[in-house]
C-alpha cells in the first residue's frame, strides 16, 4: 500500500516536562518522527511544553507550539492550521491520554482530524486492565491470576482471595506511579488506597506476584498490510518485581531458549494484532518462569512508541520512530528501506553480532530518608548503554558511563566487605546491587544463598564470577611480566586501563603505554543492523579489542563534540539540545563532526545527527582513543555539562585543543580564591566567602564570615550537597557530610546575602565583544537553586540601575574570564547592589529556555564564535519581544512519598515547562508569585 496521499499535515503531541518515568527518550522520538514526515512532504506542527528538548526547536517542525498539553491548546491550533492527522504515539503517556481525552471531547471529529498510528480502541484496551485480561483470555495469552478493583472495599476482597505477595498497579499511568508489592497484609490497606488515588479513573489491577520469574520485552512494527516484524528482544538482569525503567536490561536476550523465543515472538504477534488494527510501534513485556518448562505470561503491551523503543533503536540500528511514523502514513514494511544499510528493506529484522547492556541512573543522594528499595514503581532519572562484543565487555562499559566514582564493576578498590550489609543489598535491591553481587562473589558467598536472594538467572552470575577469576589471573602479574595474551583478554572483557593499573599497582598511563607497545589497540565496528551481511552506509561505532577497524578516518577537517552522558536532576536534557545545535553547527561551517555519548535517550546519539556517532562512555580512556584514531583539530567541551567540562584539564594536559574558551579560563571561574581575585580586580562585589578542607577550618573561618552560611563542595553540578547552615552545629555536621560521601575536596562557605533577588545572566563572548541573551529573575528569593525557581524573563522588577548594574558586569566578566562561547552569570540583589555568586563559562541550563522565549538558535551562534568562524558583531540579533516567559519547574515528587518537598539550594527538579504572559497581571504569574513567596515548598 502506498503512502496515503490525503494526509498533507500531521499534529505531533509531545510528552512535555521530564519526569521520572517520561524522560528525554519521547524527546528522540518526537524529534525522529517530524524529520520523518517531513521527508514526504507533511506539513508538520508541533505541541509541547518543555523548552529544553530538540523537540520543540524550529529546525525539527514546521509549526511549533510551546502551550500546556490540554485540551484548549489542541483547540488554539486547529483553529489556526488545517491538520489532517494526528499522531500521538511519540509523546508517552502524556501524549496519548490527551488525544484519548480530545477524542472523548469530540473535538478531533469536530475539525476533521483522523488518529494515526494508533485507534482509540487499543489505547482503552490496553489501559483499561479488566478489559485487557479478558482479551487475553479469549486469544489464549495467559497472563498472572488479576483482578480489577474500582474502590477499597474490591480491593480487600481480591487481597482475600488472592494471598500475599500482590502487586498492585494503577490504571493510566506513566513510569509505574501507584505500582507496588505488598508482602506484609499490614502495608495492603495504605497502598491501595495511593493506588486508586493516583489513577486518573480510580481504578487498579491487583494480581498475584510471580516473583523470581524473568523479564523479557519485544519491541514490534506493524504495516497496514498486517506484516509485523520483531526489532529487537530486550532480557531483564533484574527478575519480575523491579520496574523495568530501574532495570539493568540486556538485548538480544541471553538465557532465552530458541523455542522459548519463538513462543515469545508468536504471542507478541497475536497480542498485537488482538488489540486493534493499526499501522505501527509496539512494547510488549512477558515472564517467563526460571526453570526448565520456560512458561510463559503476558504482563502488558504499550501500542506507542516506548521508553525502552528508544533504547531497542540505539542496540539495534533499526530507527523505530522514523519507521513508525511512515507506516502511521499507509507505508508497508517492504516499501521502506532500511536507514542503515539503505539497500535492505524496513522487513529485514535486524541481527546483532555485539551485546548492548543499559544500566539506570539514579539521584538519591538528592532525596535524603527516602526508601532507596527499587520496585514496580520506577525512581531512576536516566541510563547509559555499553555495546561491546559479549556480556562482560558490554557491562564493563556500561559501568563506566554511569559517572559514579566507579571505574567499572570491580578492580577499583571500592568493594563492600561486609557481610551482613553484602546479604541485606541482595534482598533488597536498591542503585547499588550489581556491584554489591560482585563483592558477594569476590568474598565467596554461595551461589545458592546469591540467587535465592536476587532471583537473577544464574549465567548472569557466572559471567561476573569469570570477571573475578580474570582479575586473580591479572593480580599475579607486574606490568613488565604480564602476558599479552592476559593483557588482551581483560581488555576484551572491557576492563579499563585505571582497572588493570589498580590489579597491576602501576599508573593508568602506564597501561596505556604497554598495551601500545604490545599493539593490543582499541578497534571501532559498525552498528549495522545486519552482522555484518550488508555494508552499513551510516557510520554509527562502538569500540572493542579485535584486529580489523572499521571506522575509516577521512581527510576532513573535524571537530569532537562529548555529550553530557547520562540524565540526572542538575545535568538533563538542556545540554543534549545544546550538544545538538554544537554538532549542526559544526556541520554548517564544513567541519566533520564526531559525537562521543553512552546516552541511548538522546537526539545527540541518533545516528544521522553527527557525521560520526561513537556510542561509548564519556571516560578518559575512551575519548583519548578516539582522538587519537581521529586526529580532530579540536574538542568543545563546553555544551556537554560538568561530564564534559571535567575532561578538559586533561585534555589540556595532553596537548589536545578546547575549542572555545580555555581550560584556563574554565579553571579560573571554579576557583573561588582566583576567581574572587579577578571580580576584586574589577570592583565587582561577591559575598565574602572562604576555601576549606576540613570541619574545625569550616567553624574557625565561620567566625569571620558570620551566619548564615552557603556551604557546597566545589566542582558538582545541580547544586549537589549545597546547603544553608545557621549555626555551627549544621555547618560541622553538613562539612563531615561533604567529605564522607565526596572524599577529598575543597568546600566553599559563601556569608548567604538573606533576602536578596537572585537572577541570572547569559551572553556570547568572542573574547572581545559580548551580547548578553538574557536576563531572568527568580520569583523566589536568593536560597533555592535556580533549577527549582521559577523565573520570568525578561525580568519584572529588576528597574533600569540594577539592569544597567547586571549588563556591565556581564560583560567585564565574560572579557576577563577571556570567554570564547558561551557564559552564565549568577547574581543576588539587594538594596540595588550587584553580588556575583558564580560564573560558569559554558553552556547553562537556561540557554534552551531563552533560545525558545526569543526565538533565536543562540548555542549555533555560540558554536561559531567557538569555531573562530564567526565574531558577535556578524550576527543580526533579532529576538522576540513580546511579553514574557516564565520557566516552570517540574518535580517528581510522587516517587518519593516520605521525602519533605522542601526546596533549597540543592537541585530537585527533574524538568521544566514555559508559559508565555502578555503582562504581570496574568492570573498564571500572580498565582505562582504569591505562591512562591508565601510558602517556599512544593
Amino acid at each position: 500500500m502506498p503512502k496515503d496521499n490525503s494526509i498533507k499535515s500531521v499534529l505531533i503531541i509531545g510528552s512535555g516536562p521530564i519526569v521520572i518515568g517520561q524522560a528525554c527518550e519521547f524527546d528522540y522520538s518526537g524529534s525522529q518522527a517530524s524529520r520523518s514526515l517531513r521527508e514526504e512532504g507533511i506539513e508538520v506542527t508541533l505541541i509541547n511544553s518543555n523548552p529544553a528538548t530538540i523537540m520543540t526547536d524550529k529546525v525539527v517542525a514546521d509549526n511549533v507550539y510551546l502551550l500546556p498539553l490540554e485540551p484548549n491548546s489542541i483547540i488554539e491550533i486547529l483553529q489556526k492550521h488545517k491538520i489532517d492527522a494526528v499522531l500521538p504515539t511519540m509523546g508517552g503517556q502524556t501524549g496519548l491520554n490527551l488525544a484519548m481525552k480530545c477524542e472523548e471531547m469530540g473535538i478531533w471529529e469536530e475539525f476533521g482530524v483522523r488518529m494515526i498510528g494508533v485507534d482509540t480502541t487499543a489505547i482503552a484496551i490496553t489501559e483499561d486492565r479488566e478489559q485487557f485480561r479478558e482479551l487475553m483470555g479469549k486469544i489464549d495469552v495467559p497472563m498472572a491470576p488479576q483482578k480489577t478493583a474500582k474502590s477499597f472495599l474490591e480491593g480487600k476482597e481480591i487481597a482475600q482471595e488472592f494471598g500475599f505477595p500482590l502487586c498492585i498497579r494503577a490504571s493510566y499511568t506513566l513510569g509505574g506511579a501507584g505500582a507496588s508489592i505488598v508482602y506484609d497484609p499490614k502495608e495492603f490497606d495504605s497502598l491501595l488506597e495511593r493506588g486508586l488515588q493516583l489513577s486518573p479513573i480510580h481504578e487498579v489491577m491487583i494480581d498475584k506476584a510471580m516473583m523470581g520469574w524473568k523479564e523479557f520485552e519485544l519491541e514490534l512494527l506493524r504495516d497496514a498490510n498486517d506484516n509485523v516484524v520483531i526489532v529487537c528482544s530486550i532480557e531483564n538482569f533484574d527478575p519480575m518485581g523491579i520496574h523495568t525503567g530501574d532495570s539493568i536490561t540486556v538485548a538480544p536476550a541471553m538465557t532465552l531458549s530458541d523455542t522459548t523465543f519463538q513462543k515469545m515472538r508468536d504471542m507478541a504477534i497475536k497480542m498485537m494484532r488482538s488489540i486493534g488494527n493499526f499501522a505501527g510501534g509496539c512494547n510488549v513485556q512477558f515472564a517467563v518462569s526460571p526453570d526448565a518448562n520456560e512458561d510463559i505470561i503476558a504482563i502488558e503491551i504499550n501500542p506507542r512508541v516506548s521508553r525502552s523503543s528508544a533504547l531497542a533503536s540505539k542496540a539495534t540500528g533499526y530507527p523505530i520512530a522514523k519507521i513508525a511514523s511512515k507506516l502511521a502514513l499507509g507505508y508497508r514494511l517492504d516499501e521502506l528501506k532500511n536507514q542503515i544499510t539503505k539497500t535492505t528493506s524496513a522487513m529485514f529484522e535486524p541481527t546483532l553480532d555485539y551485546v548492548i547492556v543499559k544500566i539506570p541512573r539514579w539521584n538519591f543522594n538528592k532525596f535524603p530518608g527516602t526508601d532507596r528499595r527499587l520496585g514496580l514503581q520506577m525512581k531512576s532519572v536516566g541510563e547509559v548503554m555499553g555495546i561491546g562484543r559479549s556480556f562482560q565487555e558490554a557491562l564493563q562499559k556500561a559501568c563506566q558511563s554511569l559517572e559514579i566514582n566507579r571505574n567499572g564493576l570491580g578492580a577499583d578498590g571500592k568493594e563492600l566487605t561486609n557481610q551482613q550489609e553484602i546479604l541485606y543489598s541482595l534482598e533488597n535491591a536498591s542503585w547499588n546491587r550489581l556491584f554489591h553481587i560482585y563483592d558477594a562473589i569476590k568474598l565467596g558467598i554461595p551461589f545458592k544463598t546469591i540467587q535465592e536472594k536476587t532471583k537473577i538467572d544464574l549465567w548472569f552470575l557466572k559471567q561476573i564470577e569469570e570477571l573475578i577469576e580474570l582479575e586473580r589471573k591479572v593480580e599475579k602479574h607486574h606490568l613488565d611480566t604480564i602476558p599479552k595474551e592476559l593483557l588482551f583478554e581483560a581488555k576484551q572483557k572491557g576492563y579499563a586501563d585505571r582497572q588493570i593499573a589498580h590489579l597491576l599497582k602501576c599508573l593508568e598511563s602506564e597501561v596505556h603505554k604497554k598495551r601500545d607497545e604490545l599493539g593490543i589497540n582499541r578497534v571501532y565496528k559498525l552498528v549495522d543492523t545486519c552482522a555484518g551481511e550488508f555494508e552499513a552506509q551510516t557510520p554509527y561505532y562502538y569500540s572493542t579489542f579485535e584486529y580489523e577497524n572499521e571506522s575509516v578516518v577521512s581527510t576532513k577537517k573535524k571537530i569532537v563534540v562529548l555529550g553530557s552522558g547520562p540524565n540526572r536532576i542538575g545535568q538533563g536534557i538542556e545540554f543534549d539540545y545544546s550538544c545538538v545545535h554544537g554538532v549542526l553547527a559544526a556541520k554548517e561551517c564544513g567541519y566533520e563532526t564526531i559525537m562521543i555519548n553512552c546516552n541511548p535517550e538522546t537526539v545527540s546519539t541518533d545516528f544521522d545527527t553527527a557525521d560520526k556517532l561513537y556510542f561509548e562512555p564519556v571516560f578518559w580512556e575512551h575519548i583519548y582513543d578516539i582522538i587519537q584514531h581521529e586526529k580532530p583539530v579540536g574538542v568543545i567541551v563546553q555544551l556537554g555539562g560538568q561530564t564534559a567540562l571535567k575532561l578538559a584539564e586533561k585534555l589540556n594536559r595532553y596537548g589536545i585543543p578546547i575549542i572555545g574558551t580555555s581550560f584556563e579560563a574554565l579553571d579560573l571561574a571554579e576557583d573561588r580564591g582566583r576567581f574572587s581575585k579577578l571580580l576584586e580586580e574589577n570592583d565587582i562585589l561577591f559575598p565574602k566567602y572562604g576555601v576549606v578542607e576540613s570541619a574545625e577550618q569550616a567553624l574557625e573561618l565561620s567566625q569571620d564570615l558570620g551566619f548564615p552560611l552557603l556551604v557546597r563542595p566545589s566542582y558538582v553540578l545541580g547544586g549537589q550537597k549545597m546547603k544553608i547552615v545557621i549555626n555551627e552545629e549544621e555547618l560541622e555536621q553538613h562539612v563531615v557530610d561533604i567529605i564522607g560521601e565526596m572524599g577529598a575536596n575543597h568546600i566553599l562557605l559563601d556569608h548567604f546575602i538573606g533576602g536578596a533577588i537572585e537572577c541570572e545572566a547569559d551572553a556570547i563572548c568572542d573574547g572581545e565583544d559580548v551580547y548578553i541573551i538574557g536576563i531572568m529573575q527568580h520569583i523566589e528569593p536568593a536560597g533555592i537553586h535556580s533549577g527549582d525557581s521559577y523565573a520570568v524573563l525578561p525580568p519584572y522588577n529588576l528597574g533600569d540601575l540594577v539592569m544597567t548594574q547586571i549588563e556591565e558586569i556581564t560583560k567585564k566578566v565574560a572579557k576577563a574570564l577571556k570567554t570564547v562561547g558561551l557564559i552564565n552569570i549568577q547574581y543576588a540583589v539587594k538594596d540595588d547592589k550587584v553580588y556575583v555568586i558564580e560564573a560558569n563559562p559554558r553552556a547553562s541550563r537556561t540557554v534552551p529556555f531563552i533560545a525558545k522565549a526569543y526565538d533565536e538558535p543562540y548555542v549555533n551562534y555560540a558554536t561559531k564564535v567557538m569555531l573562530g568562524e564567526k565574531k558577535v558583531k556578524d550576527f543580526n540579533f533579532n529576538p522576540r519581544k513580546e511579553g514574557y516567559a516564565v520557566k516552570i519547574p517540574v518535580f517528581s515528587y510522587e516517587k518519593f512519598p516520605d521525602v519533605k518537598k522542601e526546596l533549597g539550594p540543592e537541585m530537585k527538579s527533574t524538568g521544566e515547562g514555559i508559559r508565555f504572559i502578555k503582562d504581570l497581571r496574568d492570573p498564571f504569574f500572580m498565582k505562582i508569585y504569591a505562591e512562591r513567596n508565601m510558602h517556599l515548598s512544593k
